[in-house]
């Protein structure tokens, strides 16, 4: 088995629920159990940035992905952005609903606004430790 992502014990930035925020304003949190699934959305500070969502293109599954890569995007009536994989790996769900209901992402952009769940690619573990926790997150966003 290869290693797995570090625990809150080996990366001291991390919170409790294994959720961490990439520099594109996405977030990803990592199964607790098995440590191998990742579920992906864009942060609440994106979706204000945004406004109201009306189009969200979703990832293809079985898309495989590197961190940094485009795998969707989403239009609102004040822009479009695409959505970043904050990691390595492979698209295994897609958030079906947000096809029909774009506008789940403003409701609950880190919640049932989800939009993707990646299966962990190998070898992730210096990749997750380059993203940010809440706090580092926090501090990001007031600095742009």
């Amino acid at each position: 088995m290869a290693n797995p992502i570090p625990t809150p014990n080996e990366l001291p930035r991390q919170d409790l629920f294994h959720l961490y925020r990439f520099k594109d304003h996405e977030w990803i949190e990592i199964d607790e159990d098995t440590q191998r699934h990742g579920t992906i959305g864009i942060t609440t500070y994106a979706a204000k940035a945004l406004g109201d969502v009306v189009f969200v293109e979703l990832p293809a599954l079985d898309l495989e992905v590197s961190a940094g890569d485009a795998i969707g995007a989403v239009e609102s009536v004040k822009s479009a952005s695409d959505i970043m994989s904050p990691i390595s790996g492979r698209v295994v769900e897609r958030n079906e609903l947000l096809e029909e209901k774009p506008g789940t992402i403003n409701r609950g952009p880190e919640a049932e606004g989800w939009i993707a769940r990646i299966e962990v690619g190998e070898g992730v573990v210096g990749e997750v430790e380059g993203l940010m926790g809440e706090e580092e997150y926090r501090k990001f966003t007031e600095e742009e």
